[in-house]
This record gives C-alpha cells, structure tokens and sequence, in this order.
C-alpha cells in the first residue's frame, strides 16, 4: 500500500480514486468490497469494526492506494501496516458534504430492500455497523449536526495524528498539481477526473452489483 485515503465518502472519492488509478495505483473504494464478497471482504470489515485484527496486506493484495469508507477510519491502522504510505485527506465543505452523505444514506436504506439476496443481506449489515461505529448511532437517532460535527472532528483527528511530510489535505477542485506534487508524478496531460457519482449514478450501480452478485450470479451457476 502506498497511498491511504483518509476522507469520508462523499468527498470526491470516486474521482480521486480514478485519479490514482490513472496514475498507475489500483485503488480500493467501498466499491470494491462488494466485487471482493466471494474473498470474505464484506465479513472482514465487518470483524475489523468488531475489534478483530486484520491482515491488512492480504486484505488489500493487488490494491495500492485507498480511498471512502470503510478503510478511511482505519488510516491509523493502515499507517502502522504501511509504513511508508503517504495519507491523502479528501475533503469538502461540511453543508455540501453532509447534503450527498444524507442522500446517500437514505439510497443505503432502501438497498435493504435486496436483502432476501444472502451476500446483500450481509453488505447491507456491515453498512448498518459502520454507521454505529464511525457515527455512534443509527439513522433513527442521528441529527444533521451529529454528522457534520463527527465529519469535521475526523478532518482535525486526521490532521493531528499524521506528521505533516506524509499528509496532504485535498478537494478535488484542486486538480493534478497539489496530488501530483505530493506523489512525486509529473501531472497528466489530461483533465483531473470528475467522476458522475451522483444519487442517480449509485442507484443504478446497486442495481448493477444486485443483478451481478444476486439472481445474476445465480443464473450463471446453475447453467
């Protein structure tokens, strides 16, 4: 591992992990743990919010930078498993960050909806857990202002527990030339991605990863 992402999902992190990707690190995004199900990913995070210790190089075998949840509330962790990584901080403003995290969350609820498919069943408890773990508490019992000031105190954890030569605080507005100079890479002769990663898109890929990894994968056993 060589780059571990630190800022909550909905910071741009689906741009920042094309961003990696393209220059030439494969990167681990919330989206990865449904696609690594059949790799006990799912139940691995969900033991990690339990207090178990994790082999974090085998977890991330293939992957050299993260980025969303769940491994950014393992940053800690991750810095002592990779020692030599450098930690990128995605962040946004707390009122647009919280406007996506809580329309995110309301498509989250309504993912269970799947949940008669095993492997959904299972995602859908490890969402409900990381909610707890990161926020201390459900959607039931949790207030705007509980999620923006648990947002914002990560940001200043983040920013005091990482020496300042390994941690670069980051908006995707930003572009190439503040990650590229941290990095060390010359910047790309192409536009900074701005990944689509609206309501809308994460709607259509749940639907996607169900039919993939529910009836679809089924059907493809059984012909």
């Amino acid at each position: 591992m060589k780059i571990i992402g630190a800022g909550y999902g909905r910071t741009g992190t689906v741009s920042l992990q094309q961003a990696f990707e393209q220059l030439g690190y494969p990167c681990y995004h919330m989206q990865e743990v449904m696609k690594a199900y059949d790799r006990g990913h799912v139940a691995q995070w969900d033991a990690a919010m339990g207090g178990a210790r994790i082999d974090w190089d085998e977890l991330f075998v293939g992957y050299e930078a993260t980025v969303d949840f769940p491994a950014c509330v393992f940053y800690r962790e991750l810095m002592q498993a990779f020692p030599d990584a450098l930690v990128v901080l995605s962040v946004r403003d707390p009122e647009a960050w919280w406007r996506s995290y809580s329309k995110l969350m309301g498509l989250v609820s309504k993912a269970t909806w799947f949940n008669f498919v095993p492997m959904f069943k299972k995602f859908s408890a490890m969402n409900i857990h990381m909610l707890d773990y990161v926020f201390a508490g459900s959607m039931e019992t949790l207030t705007k202002e509980d999620y923006i000031a648990q947002y914002l105190r990560h940001i200043e954890e983040v920013k005091a527990t990482v020496p300042a030569d390994r941690l670069l605080v980051f908006s995707v507005t930003e572009g190439w030339e503040p990650l590229c100079e941290f990095l060390g890479h010359p910047v790309p002769d192409k536009p900074f991605p701005h990944a689509n990663s609206g309501i809308a898109d994460l709607r259509s890929k749940i639907v996607e990863q169900f039919w993939q990894y529910g009836p679809g994968k089924i059907f493809r056993k059984k012909r």
